[in-house]
């Protein structure tokens, strides 16, 4: 059950909003404003899991440790992408959890809502279109990895046992919209050639929504499963 809450057109502009400020604050202000930042960002995703279901909140919260974990390997281990201070900036892992969140609002809003089918197909439609173009070098990189995560990304979405394409369609377009704009920024910044492989990528890579296959995947198993541990240590909290 879900409760009751903003409609998810606002939810997803609230979100969108503050993901767009968060970056532009973050390029203007010194590495030491990125604690205030995390936690302004942490306090709205708190706040934005309220009219949540506990499952869902418990997915939220796996898409953030699992996120986390993979900027760590992605940026500061593989150096695949670098933050402009060579760091993980504070704010990174709860806006996280907000484009899951923006792409589950997206989902759920009036137009998409009831015609389910027309997202999954534009956000198809859209990465493979990007991920052909990326691949001609128009863009001004070969951005062969890019082609590849927009394969991974295509297969998860049309397979069957994806128990909700919709959401991830909604993640597609969130993620995309934030990448432009991170990277044209200067918030971050993607490798010409991925370190250890020699393979192009692009700034940003048309596959960047690739990794969101991988938390979204692992929130959807254990999100059950997380919150049959949460409740069975209350229960064994209470009897003690």
């Amino acid at each position: 059950m879900v409760l009751r809450g903003p409609a998810p057109s606002l939810v997803l502009l609230g979100i969108v909003a503050w993901l767009g400020a968060l970056l532009a604050l973050d390029r203007q202000l010194s590495q030491g404003w990125e604690l205030v930042l995390g936690v302004a960002t942490l306090a709205l995703l708190a706040a934005a899991c309220v009219p949540l279901a506990p499952q869902r909140r418990a997915q939220v919260a796996i898409v953030v440790a699992v996120a986390t974990c993979f900027e760590v390997l992605g940026s500061i281990v593989w150096g695949v992408y670098h933050y402009r201070h060579g760091n993980l900036p504070l704010f990174v892992p709860p806006a996280h959890g907000l484009v899951y969140l923006g792409g589950l609002a997206l989902s759920r809003t009036r137009l998409f809502g009831a015609r389910p089918q027309l997202l999954v197909r534009l956000a198809l439609a859209g990465a493979v279109v990007w991920g052909i173009v990326g691949l001609t070098g128009v863009l001004g990189r070969y951005d062969v990895i890019g082609g590849f995560g927009i394969l991974v990304f295509s297969c998860f979405v049309l397979s069957r046992r994806n128990p909700a394409p919709q959401v991830l369609a909604g993640v597609f377009f969130v993620v995309a919209a934030l990448e432009w704009y991170g990277t044209a920024l200067g918030t971050w910044r993607w490798e010409a050639t991925v370190p250890g492989l020699g393979l192009p990528d692009g700034n940003p890579p048309s596959g960047a929504v690739s990794g969101y296959v991988i938390f979204d995947l692992v929130a959807w198993w254990a999100g059950p499963w997380l919150l049959a541990a949460v409740r069975s240590r209350r229960q064994g909290a209470r009897l003690g």
